[in-house]
């Protein structure tokens, strides 16, 4: 196998590619966002990818390997950009990989539907090097929109070879290798008039800009023919319909609704299936450990300790999850969520945080750790740590359970099947808008005072609506996305479990360690509406909050094990046994929407910002205000005698 590996030189660290063979040949892929790059890479490589980061920098590389008429390619990915000019860590990445020795030629994949946008990028990349290869993709979507593209003549003006490809249905891809090929091998070579007059262009460094933009509108217009000039007209109607004042945010609204309601009612069914298959096996391991004359500390270590928590976080996590991205997804290659961030923008720029902190907030709705990694996209050091300190307060699918657990039995328990799944929804998408509304608070607190400065402006794109590709996006979504963050749970939950059970087994006098330490914070859980037993369980919930629930239950039933329960009903009863009342569920609620994000958001955050301190602020701000809003609560409750 190959593999990446970092070298540095006098002047700067660079990304090298470790060849599997020593004939194989670098080739660059690049292009704008929604462009349709990643399924050109991924037509070509199929599933021999591989993931890098660039050395110093937070931005991944994708990489992948494929062979050609004998010759081996390994294809670098490198970010979606608009330009070169190195104003973010992905331009300057870019403009880094594509004058290294190691890239031996760069594909620049465009949009047929756009070509002139596109065509900026490729003059720029055609200044740094003559071995470019043209790929115009998405002609499958321009020939539906009645707009034709000249390849021939667009060959002929840009002095490099032009490939025509459509790459969700494979075509114009062996052309695409084939020319690249003969690139490499210097049997195709570029216009050495075109690139001189680049270089004259390039050395103007006040009038580059400019004269790259006229030159590529020039180019798209002599080699571009509308048939139809209202050719989107589809698109203006739905963004008048999706981005207008009154009916952007409602829609978006809805759509959330939705996706929460399409997860509570699907996800039900398999987690209760998973669990109880679970259990069966979990009984079984006892049984044939026991049997074996394993002892029963390593028994109990090992099964009611490390697998009831592994169980339980994949009973829990898995289906939701199984549902969530690829919905998610799916209105991610609809083109909607550049939308979401349009409606947001003004809103982020009014706390004085950066618009494409909406995407990035929705990231942090799978996962908080995605969503800080997805800060990436963000240019601005200071709007990106806004963003990265503020993703917490959008619940992570791992806090879903929590609150799905509690609005169903202490809110809308009344209602079942249909209604009531339809009422948790609703009263769910009201403590997630609570969350944005949140975020956005903090987010003008912190532009204000410890990270003051101007709004950075961007350029937002809104892509043209596409057909999703359905089975691309569950396969990407259960691969990439629930996989990934299914087994990052995975491996900081098996500890969590041994230390659950330590403190739950291990005593002090005639109480637990669990036991004793609960009662030593009862005091200050009462101040906020809480009792010792869950506070404890949301301590010991850092390393994954699937286990907060599970780790109550152990507490109020004094065992020493993670118990479950077979019906929401048993578990209302154990808690109004317990002196729970609807100030605790709500204070639940308030407490899981706003407290310290998991170990694993929290190592991510370190990664990303290379900060203990910054670590620390996303652990403390949301603490505090989760802590103050429950006390807050609390304390008008008594004030006016509401409980």
């Amino acid at each position: 196998m190959w593999r990446c590996i970092t070298m540095t030189t006098e002047e700067k660290e660079i990304f090298v590619v470790e060849r599997k063979k020593e004939s194989d040949v670098v080739i660059t892929l690049a292009g704008n966002p929604n462009v349709g790059k990643s399924s050109v890479f991924n037509e070509l490589t199929g599933l021999r990818q591989h993931t890098g980061n660039w050395p110093g920098k937070t931005v991944d590389l994708a990489q992948g390997r494929t062979e050609f008429e004998g010759q081996g390619f390994i294809l670098v990915d490198l970010p979606g950009t608009y330009s070169l000019s190195a104003h973010s860590a992905e331009e300057e990445v870019a403009r880094d990989f594509i004058q290294s020795n190691e890239s031996q030629a760069t594909i620049v994949v465009c949009d047929a539907t756009s070509l002139e946008r596109n065509l900026n990028l490729v003059l720029q990349i055609m200044q740094l090097t003559p071995n470019v290869i043209v790929c115009v993709n998405l002609l499958d979507e321009a020939k539906k929109k009645k707009i034709h593209i000249n390849l021939e003549k667009l060959q002929e003006l840009l002095g490099v070879p032009v490939v025509g490809t459509s790459a969700v249905k494979k075509q114009g891809l062996d052309t695409l290798m084939k020319k690249t090929k003969g690139v490499i091998d210097g049997e195709i070579t570029s216009n050495p008039f075109m690139m001189e007059a680049l270089q004259q262009i390039h050395a103007d460094k006040e009038t580059e800009t400019l004269a790259i933009v006229d030159r590529a509108s020039v180019i798209a217009k002599e080699v571009t023919i509308f048939e139809d000039k209202n050719f989107d007209l589809k698109d203006q109607k739905l963004d008048k319909l999706l981005t207008q004042k009154s009916t952007g945010i409602p829609i978006m609204i809805l759509l959330l609704m939705l996706i929460f309601w399409f997860t509570i009612e699907g996800a039900d069914g398999p987690s209760d299936f998973l669990a109880d298959n679970f259990d069966k096996f979990g009984n079984w391991l006892m049984a044939i450990t026991t049997s074996w004359g394993v002892p029963h500390i390593i028994r109990d270590v090992l099964i009611n300790g490390v697998y009831k928590v592994l169980s339980t976080v994949v009973a829990v996590m898995l289906p939701p999850m199984a549902i969530f991205f690829p919905l998610f997804t799916l209105l991610e290659d609809f083109g909607y969520l550049p939308r979401v961030a349009f409606n947001l923008d003004k809103h982020f720029q009014k706390a004085g945080a950066c618009g494409k902190q909406a995407l990035t907030m929705c990231m942090g709705f799978g996962c908080n750790a995605a969503g800080v990694v997805g800060a990436r996209i963000i240019d601005s050091p200071r709007e990106r740590l806004i963003a990265i300190i503020t993703n917490n307060f959008v619940p992570c699918n791992g806090r879903f359970p929590i609150l799905i657990t509690v609005i169903t039995v202490f809110f809308t328990g009344g209602a079942v099947g249909l209604l009531g799944s339809i009422q948790s929804a609703v009263f769910l998408t009201g403590v997630i808008l609570l969350g944005v509304f949140t975020t956005i608070m903090v987010s003008r607190l912190l532009s204000k005072t410890v990270l003051k400065g101007i709004p950075s402006s961007f350029t937002l794109e809104l892509p043209p609506y596409r057909k999703p590709q359905v089975g691309q996006v569950i396969v990407r979504s259960i691969f990439d996305r629930t996989l990934f963050v299914l087994w990052r749970a995975i491996i900081v939950a098996a500890p969590a479990g041994l230390v659950i059970w330590v403190l739950a087994n291990v005593s002090i006098g005639d109480q637990s360690i669990l036991q004793s330490v609960t009662e030593f914070i009862d005091p200050f859980a009462r101040l906020m509406g809480l009792d010792g037993t869950i506070l404890m369980a949301f301590i010991l919930g850092l390393p994954a909050n699937e286990i907060v629930i599970p780790i109550m239950i152990m507490g109020y039933m004094a065992t020493s094990t993670i118990t479950d329960f077979s019906s929401l009903d048993q578990f209302r009863q154990l808690l109004l046994s317990n002196g729970w009342t609807w100030l605790t569920a709500m204070n639940v609620i308030l407490f899981t929407l706003y407290h310290w994000p998991c170990s694993t958001t929290l190592l991510t955050i370190y990664k990303e910002t290379k900060s203990k301190k910054w670590t620390f602020a996303s652990f403390i701000i949301p603490t505090i205000i989760g802590v103050g809003m429950t006390m807050l609560t609390t304390a008008i409750a008594h004030l006016f005698h509401l409980i």
